[in-house]
């Protein structure tokens, strides 16, 4: 397991490695905003306060959320993408082991965040969330016993967010290195827990496959054909910018220290997969 740069706190407890950090950014807390306010990925009021949760797929290479954080302010557009975030991740977790009703009580996560000098600031009481990001395990959502679990906890965890005034969203994860035929089952079950919850879902695992397809030499998995390598979660975060925001990522000043030539495919792939996926 890689290490980890936090930003705020994190918990190390036996069995579980239980991550929560805050992501910088001088985006308004969604503490205080008003019940009728609806917000929708991809709409003009999009997300600008996510709780990420998750397991590996998300905390590998210093977490996903401080690169999507990266990208969105490298990004020609940057304004449109503002957010902040924090990341509560589990090594190993599936969807059905986070309890939602925990993670968003008022004022608990996400109440004060670090901004510029390691200036704590404290966030509007109250709600402190408008988007949470869920995710299963690499393989549960087409596991033969546990995708029932998957379809399950899509709408429990989405009916406990609403409830506490929070709009869901899901990350379609990516095939195994070694199984590329995973895509579209991955894509078929997060598409269809996406209509059957009126969610907004991030096409990750497709831009895998399509980066996969355009430029095999670049490598987007880590050693064990599971967890993305450098280019695999640049690659997500670029998605994600794309898919939430409906900001271009081609062009984003951030790079993550790959080759230009590299950052580029993955920010074009993750723009045409958006695109396409989402009908825009």
């Amino acid at each position: 397991m890689i290490g980890h740069v936090l930003r705020s706190f994190a918990l190390l407890m036996t069995p579980l490695f239980l991550l929560a950090c805050a992501g910088t950014g001088n985006a308004p807390s969604a503490g205080g905003a008003p019940a009728a306010t609806l917000v929708k990925a991809a709409t003009a009021n999009p997300p600008r306060a996510i709780l990420y949760v998750g397991n590996s797929f998300m905390y590998y290479n210093n977490s996903l959320h401080g690169m999507v954080g990266q990208m969105a302010r490298g990004s020609e557009n940057a304004p449109a993408a503002q957010h902040r975030s924090t990341s509560l991740t589990i090594s190993g977790a599936g969807i059905d082991w986070h309890d939602l009703e925990s993670y968003l009580r008022p004022d608990g996560l996400g109440r004060y965040s670090f901004v510029g000098d390691n200036e704590v600031r404290f966030n509007p009481p109250g709600r402190q969330y408008d988007s949470v990001l869920l995710m299963d395990c690499s393989q549960c959502p087409v596991h033969p016993t546990l995708s029932k679990v998957f379809f399950d906890y899509a709408k429990r965890h989405s009916v406990t967010a609403r409830s506490k005034g929070v709009e869901p969203m899901f990350l379609m994860t990516w095939a195994y290195a070694d199984k590329p035929e995973m895509t579209k089952g991955l894509a078929d079950a997060y598409t269809e827990a996406g209509r059957q919850n009126a969610a907004h879902v991030i096409p990750a695992g497709l831009a895998f496959a399509a980066s996969i397809a355009k430029r095999p030499d670049i490598n987007l998995y880590v050693p064990d054909k599971r967890h993305p390598s450098l280019a695999g979660s640049y690659l997500t975060a670029a998605t994600l910018v794309a898919s939430v925001w409906n900001v271009n990522p081609v062009g984003s000043k951030y790079t993550a220290g790959l080759a230009a030539d590299v950052a580029r495919h993955l920010q074009t792939v993750a723009w045409e997969t958006t695109r396409s996926y989402h009908g825009r």
